[in-house]
Formats: structure tokens, C-alpha cells, sequence
């Protein structure tokens, strides 16, 4: 192994700033502010979500932040306001939006996109940001509060928490610039996994949040924050000065609703019915406990989920029968399958949940198969209840929808969500398939509440089998009605031709109920919105399950009412000139880390997986080669050959920039807290990353005298055709890359046991870090080198990370569409 010291003067610590901290001449992060501002009235809330960015290098800069929104939230504007000019975004359709981007940076002029990744995960990309200039972006949505038990809540995320990432990374452009590789499972991991702060730093970012409650008409009995302390002034809260970004706002609201329909007058309708006063009747259930007990569960949230599951138990009866199954990478039985909720039976589950404690990874799809199993044969007249307890931190949601949903949907569902940054979206998503509850607990002493309406929702509904009489409704365009629930309203939004009252019918305690409700006509266009959101949010559920050809509907339907989804994106072009040919530098804004967490405080812990990179500093790192590590033999057989760093993409640079981050991999060599260079590389899915892959090597591989393996070129054809496609990405020849990228082909000749032309290529681009190198003609060589090397055909240019077309063919033939087609 070669170690090459940094020089000091570039690198120099701060005084009195904490573990790691440092200081570039290059300054700091580019996102100074985030500033949400919230307007509540009745069960809907409007917000605006302004972002602070200023580029604090003295070349043009991109700016990436990955960001969380609440998963209901309907997007309908955007704005970016940059020296004096103010760009209003367009929605469009994803790939046209992106080529507009990309189109845009390359004539030098400022732009900016917002892309939805997760229902409640988004990206927003800031282009050309001139030196020392100032960037803002505006977001305007709506969002609808859920309402239970007298009291709606306005939950807001604040950071998007490490998720775990399964499956096999797989080859080509990554589709952005996170730590994770994507994989055949979650193939725009790289999207949703930004680098992590190391804890302890001063806050980076300011933020403000404020949210105004309208009264009017509602006997507002209390306003509580459960996650943050706030500063009240009337019927507005305020968070004070200095909280960090690493958990959910969370505010609630105690008032009486009441049963509505409110008509918008341009079609659309929303309908509140409150639970009527019945006994809900009691049937036998069959009752699988899934209890998440990964890595990301430790701390606090393990306490909360083992108490949560034990009083899950509580509530069953000897009529029923029930499992449960504690999971990480793997999945364990308290007893055999079904068994009678006998005292002993309940005694003996208890005592096996007080021994769980955190480990491994969350393998989330085995455990939901294992649960549909073992109520697959459940007997007629007895309810089959499925009770999820988890953080819901996994990355490949569609997945899991495409391979349990169906199954999942012939029995009731409730998730219990256990973290201070919840993915709530997927664990709703979940809930909703099923006709259950999700409810989320966020502190330990929200606990015993939630466990209160857990133990009531557990079971049986007051109001099955919904359906809606005397409003002449458009077809198909209901938002799921599930059932009614005690101390859980009906909310369903829905577009109608005809009608001014609604009578709502179904089934309560084996007898025929139903509810008239008249119509009020509101002027209120967030109805309009949270019905297309709503709407566009069970279209993609069916998408992401298998129905693909709903993707032209998906599409005409966000653009028709103007919410963003993830088939489209609203960008914002300047029409004036400001740079040269694209940004010369490009960052991706670190976060924090989620509050509660058990992070490591030096090299990330297994659980998390070699490739999570917590970045060491609150900085950008600046425009520098930084030295390769050199490769051993045994480094190369273990997957590290065209480096693990350089496939995930620097955590602070875009793939394939030269851009390394202060803490981040380094291109050709492995990732910080990763495998130690000839040690074994860790095998299966990790949080937030995972080394990448030896070249794999084809039958006919054979050893020369010496012990010195070879392998044939086919074995690296991958890794030379990402390398060509970063090559062409590059805006202008750049000599630091060039001769960083000859690290690289030199290892990859080593690993082939010697090759004349990478080799030969390697040796010629050494020369780019000498005096009078000629950029442009060192990379119009290697492009024709490593054009010759992958086949003849050169790969479409592409603009950046994420690019729209298809990448190299991965080793089974097939080629990568666009990765927000996933599924």
C-alpha cells in the first residue's frame, strides 16, 4: 500500500471546532438556510419551503440537496430567485425537464430542478451558481393533517435518515451522486443517500419554522410540540433559534372536527365522516408480529419497539391464534407458526421480545413473505392481521410493494413507525394497501398514547365495506376508502360531474349503516391539489406492484393539475448568460445526522454498511487531486480494482469529477470505514452504501507461474465502459481527472495480469500532472483507447450523474432504463 500525506496548509483544524473539523481555503457547505413557513386550517395545511444557497468557492458551482417533505404533501410550485431575477418553474415530464437542466448548464446559464425520488424524499439541483453569489429556491405545497382521537397533527421531516440498501450493485453511470452504489433492488440508491455529518458539529445550516393555525371556526383547546421547543405568540408557533435538521417537527392539535363535504366548485370534493358511536364487533384473528430489530433500531427505538410489540400481545385473547417474527438480515420465530394466545403462549412471546436487541441489516421482503405464509391458510371467519413495528429505514420500497403488495392486500396491515425521522411515506403505503392504521411514535413519551390507539385499532373496525351513493363521482378517481376506524375519521377525496350531498353506506356490526352528508362549496384550490396528490399516490403504488402501462396516466394526470410525481419534475431556466460551459465545481450538501441515532462517532459500525460515508467536516472539499492508494494483489482480487470510491461517486463531488470529499472515498481506493485493503470485502446489502464488486471473472480465468492471476478483458469491460461514460461527462479535459483515471486503468491492467493498450494508456496519461501537459489531446486519447477496449461503440455522452439515456449494458444484457422507472 503507497500513503501519501496531505500537505497541512490544505487542511488545517479549526480551533475549538470539534472532532474533525476543518478548513479549506475553499470555505463552507453551500446550503446556509432553510426557512418553512406553514398556514394550518381545518385538516389542511399549506406550506412554503425556501432554501438558502450560496457558493463559497471563487469558480461557478452545482449545489445538490437531498431533502425530506412530508409523503402526502401535494408540490405544486417552485421558484428560484438569484441577483434580482425571479425564474418560476415549470412542471414537466422528468426526462424533458432534466435535458432542459442539463441543456442550461452547458450554455452557462443558472437553473434549478426539483425531482421527487420517495414520496417523501426529493432532490433539488442548483446550477451555475456565480462566486460568492446567492441562490434561493422556493417550494409551495399542500399537505392534508391526519385527524385522530380529537387532535390532527402537522408532521414535518426535517432530514432524510441512512436507509438500508439491499441487492447486488449493478453497472453503468450511477443515477446520482450519494454514497450507495445502486443495486438490481434499489436502482437510484445512489439518489436517496447522501453523505452523513459526523455528530457534534455546529449547526451548518439555519433554520426557521414557523406554522400559524386559522381558527376560525374551531375551538382550539391545544398546541403541542413533541419533538422541539417552541415559542407560541397567539395561534402561531415558532422553533426557537438554533435547532439542527436531524428530526420531524412535530406539532399537534386538539379540536373537535365534524363530519363535512366540501365541494371546490371546479369538481373536486373532500369528505370527512367521524366514527359513529358503535361497539365494533369482536371476531378470532390470526395475528403476525413483525418487530424490526436491525441496526438502525438501537437506542431509544428499541426500548420503544419492544415495549410497543409486548403490548400488542396484551391485546389478544385465547380465541385468537398469533406469531411472532423478530428480523435483521435474517428472520426468527418465538415458536412455529401459528399458536393459540394462550397465557403461556403470550408469557413466552413477551420473554422472547425482552431479548432482542439491535444487529444486522433490515431485510424487510422476507419477513412480510414469511407473515403472508402464515396467514395464507387462514380459516374462513377469522380475521387475518398483520402488525409491523419498525423505523421503515429501507431503501427498496417498490420492491417490496411489487413482491408482497398483493398478498398484503387480502389482510388488514397496521404499521407501527418508531424513529425521529420516520419513513412515514412507505410505512403508510404499507398501512394503505392492507385497510390498516399506521401510527408513529416518535418519543418515548408519546408511547403510551400511541399505544392506547394501537391497542383500540388493533381491532376490528367500526364500518367496513364503504361506498358512496347520490354523487355522481368520476370513475376511478376515489381515494382508497379503507374503513372506519374508533377515533379515526373517514377521509376520502374524490373528483365528481354532478351532486351537492353524499350518503355514505357500509357495514358496522353485521348490519347495513349509512351517513347523509350535505355539501358546503369552499373556495379552497389545496383541495384540488391534496385529491391529485392522493390520486397520483395510488397510480404509483399500482406501478411500482407491476401495472407499467399506467405510466402515461401518471403523467397526464401530474401535468394536468400541476403536482409534482416522480414521472415529472419542475425546473427553472434563466434566459441570461452567467458562466462558461457548466459548473466547474459540484458538491452535494452533507445532512445530518437523524436525532436518536446510534451513529459511530469515528468509522461507520457494520450495521451500516462499509460504503455510508460520514463526512469528517462541515465543508466542501476543494478542487484537488487528492493521491490514490495504491493496490496490492490481493486489494485487487477483493473488488477494489477501478476503485470502490470512484463507482459510488465522491460523497461531496458528482462521479467521476475529481472531486473527493473532506472524509469521503477516495477514487481507487476503498471507502472510509470499509474493508481494509487485502481483508475480505463484506458481502450483502448495507445502509447508505457497499463496496463495490470485483471484476468478475469468467470460466477460462487461469494463474501464470508465480501465482500471478489474469483475467480476460470481458471481466473489466464494465468498469471500462463506466469509465468512458464519466470521460465524456467531464464539461472540459481536466488534468487532475486525467491523471487520477490513469491510477485507476493501471490497476485494472494489474488485475488483467498486464494489458499492452491500458497500460500504454495509463503510462501516457502519468503525463498529465507535468508542466505543459496538453489536456485536450490527453483526452481525445483516452476517449479513442477506451472507445477501442469496450467494443468500438462509444457510449452516449452524458451531461451528469442520473442522465436519462441508458448506461453500459450490465453483464446480463439488459441495459438501465431511467432510474426513476424503477419497479
Amino acid at each position: 500500500m503507497r500513503i501519501t500525506s496531505l500537505e497541512p496548509a490544505r487542511c488545517r483544524p479549526v480551533p475549538d471546532a470539534g472532532f474533525g473539523a476543518l478548513l479549506t481555503e475553499r470555505g463552507n457547505l453551500p446550503l446556509e438556510s432553510v426557512d418553512v413557513t406553514a398556514g394550518i386550517s381545518g385538516l389542511i395545511a399549506g406550506v412554503e419551503v425556501t432554501q438558502g444557497f450560496r457558493n463559497p468557492f471563487d469558480v461557478t458551482l452545482e449545489a445538490t440537496y437531498v431533502f425530506p417533505l412530508p409523503d402526502r404533501a401535494a408540490v405544486t410550485g417552485f421558484r428560484m430567485e438569484a441577483d434580482d431575477r425571479v425564474i418560476e418553474g415549470v412542471l414537466k415530464e422528468r426526462a424533458e425537464a432534466r435535458a432542459d437542466y442539463d441543456r442550461a448548464l452547458r450554455e452557462g446559464r443558472r437553473a434549478a430542478i426539483a425531482e421527487e425520488d420517495r414520496p417523501d424524499v426529493f432532490t433539488i439541483r442548483v446550477g451555475n451558481i456565480l462566486p460568492g453569489e446567492r441562490v434561493s429556491v422556493r417550494l409551495t405545497m399542500s399537505q392534508p393533517l391526519p385527524y385522530e382521537d380529537g387532535a390532527a397533527t402537522f408532521r414535518f421531516p426535517l432530514v432524510v435518515a441512512p436507509r438500508y440498501i439491499p441487492g447486488s450493485p449493478i453497472d453503468g453511470p450511477p443515477a446520482g451522486d450519494g454514497t450507495a452504489p445502486d443495486t438490481d433492488a434499489v436502482p437510484d440508491a445512489s439518489r436517496i443517500s447522501p453523505p452523513v455529518l459526523l455528530p457534534g458539529f455546529p449547526g451548518p445550516v439555519r433554520l426557521s419554522l414557523s406554522a400559524t393555525v386559522d381558527a376560525a371556526g374551531l375551538e382550539l383547546r391545544e398546541l403541542a410540540s413533541s419533538l422541539h421547543v417552541v415559542e407560541e405568540e397567539g395561534h402561531t408557533v415558532r422553533l426557537r433559534p438554533g435547532e439542527r435538521l436531524d428530526r420531524d417537527f412535530v406539532l399537534r392539535l386538539s379540536f373537535d372536527a365534524s363530519t363535512a363535504l366540501q365541494l371546490d366548485g371546479r369538481g373536486t370534493f373532500a369528505l370527512t365522516v367521524l366514527p359513529p358511536p358503535l361497539q365494533a364487533a369482536r371476531t378470532p384473528r390470526d395475528l403476525v408480529l413483525l418487530l424490526d430489530r436491525s441496526g438502525s433500531m438501537g437506542g431509544w427505538k428499541m426500548v420503544c419497539a419492544r415495549r410497543a410489540a409486548a403490548r400488542i400481545v396484551d391485546t389478544l385473547t385465547p380465541q385468537d391464534r398469533f406469531a411472532v417474527l423478530t428480523f435483521d438480515s435474517v428472520v426468527e420465530q418465538a415458536f412455529e407458526g401459528l399458536v393459540e394466545a394462550s397465557d403461556r403462549n403470550r408469557y413466552r412471546a413477551v420473554e422472547h421480545l425482552a431479548r432482542v436487541d439491535a444487529r444486522g441489516g433490515t431485510e424487510l421482503l422476507e419477513p412480510l413473505r414469511q407473515a403472508t405464509a402464515l396467514l395464507g391458510g387462514a380459516e374462513s371467519g377469522r380475521e387475518r392481521v398483520v402488525v409491523l413495528v419498525t423505523d421503515g429505514q429501507v431503501g427498496n420500497e417498490d420492491q417490496i410493494l411489487e413482491q408482497a403488495g398483493g398478498a398484503l392486500s387480502a389482510m388488514r396491515v397496521h404499521t407501527v413507525g418508531i424513529d425521529r425521522a420516520v419513513n412515514a411515506g412507505f410505512l403508510g403505503r404499507l398501512a394503505g394497501l392492507g385497510a390498516g392504521r399506521c401510527e408513529l411514535v416518535e418519543s418515548e413519551d408519546r408511547l403510551d398514547a400511541a399505544m392506547d390507539a394501537i391497542h383500540r385499532r388493533i381491532g376490528a373496525p367500526l364500518v367496513t365495506d364503504l361506498s358512496l351513493k347520490d354523487l355522481d363521482v368520476e370513475p376511478g378517481t376515489v381515494t382508497h376508502l379503507g374503513s372506519i376506524f374508533p377515533g379515526v375519521p373517514l377521509r376520502a377525496y374524490g373528483r365528481h360531474r354532478e351532486g351537492s350531498s353524499v350518503t355514505v353506506r357500509g357495514t358496522a356490526a353485521g348490519a347495513p349503516w349509512e351517513e347523509r352528508v350535505p355539501g358546503v362549496t369552499v373556495d379552497n384550490p389545496a383541495i384540488r391539489a391534496v385529491w391529485a396528490r392522493a390520486h397520483l399516490r395510488e397510480l404509483e403504488d399500482r406501478y411500482a406492484m407491476g401495472e407499467h402501462d399506467l405510466e402515461p396516466r401518471i403523467v397526464r394526470t401530474s401535468l394536468e393539475y400541476g403536482v409534482l410525481c416522480r414521472f415529472t419534475a419542475y425546473v427553472a431556466v434563466d434566459t441570461r448568460q452567467v458562466a462558461g460551459e457548466g459548473p466547474e465545481h459540484r458538491v452535494i450538501q452533507p445532512v445530518e445526522p437523524p436525532s436518536g441515532w446510534e451513529l459511530p462517532s469515528a468509522a461507520p459500525a457494520a450495521t451500516f454498511g462499509a460504503g455510508m460515508t460520514l463526512a469528517a467536516a462541515p465543508m466542501a472539499a476543494p478542487r484537488m487531486r487528492m493521491p490514490s492508494a495504491g493496490l496490492s494483489q490481493a486489494d485487487l482480487d477483493q473488488g477494489f480494482a477501478g476503485g470502490g470510491g470512484a463507482e459510488s461517486g465522491p460523497a461531496f463531488g458528482g462521479p467521476g469529477r475529481g472531486l473527493p470529499a473532506a472524509g469521503g472515498p477516495v477514487p481507487g481506493g476503498p471507502v472510509p470505514g470499509g474493508p481494509v485493503p487485502g481483508g475480505p470485502v463484506p458481502g450483502g446489502p448495507v445502509y447508505g452504501g457497499a463496496p463495490m464488486p470485483a471484476p468478475s471473472a469468467p470460466a477460462g480465468s487461469w494463474r501464470k507461474s508465480g501465482g500471478r492471476p489474469t483475467h480476460r478483458l470481458e471481466s473489466v469491460r464494465p468498469q471500462l465502459a463506466a469509465e468512458l461514460d464519466r470521460l465524456n461527462a467531464l464539461p472540459a479535459p481536466d488534468l487532475l481527472y486525467l491523471a487520477d483515471l490513469g491510477t485507476r486503468l493501471a490497476a485494472l491492467a494489474a488485475f488483467l495480469g498486464g494489458n499492452e493498450d491500458l497500460e500504454g494508456l495509463a503510462h501516457e496519461l502519468e503525463g498529465a500532472e507535468r508542466p505543459g501537459a496538453d489536456a485536450r489531446a490527453l483526452h481525445d486519447r483516452a476517449v479513442e483507447v477506451l472507445t477501442a477496449l469496450t467494443g468500438g461503440a462509444s457510449p452516449s455522452p452524458a451531461p451528469g450523474p442520473g442522465n436519462a439515456s441508458p448506461g453500459p449494458a450490465p453483464q446480463d444484457g439488459r441495459r438501465r432504463g431511467p432510474f426513476w422507472k424503477r419497479g
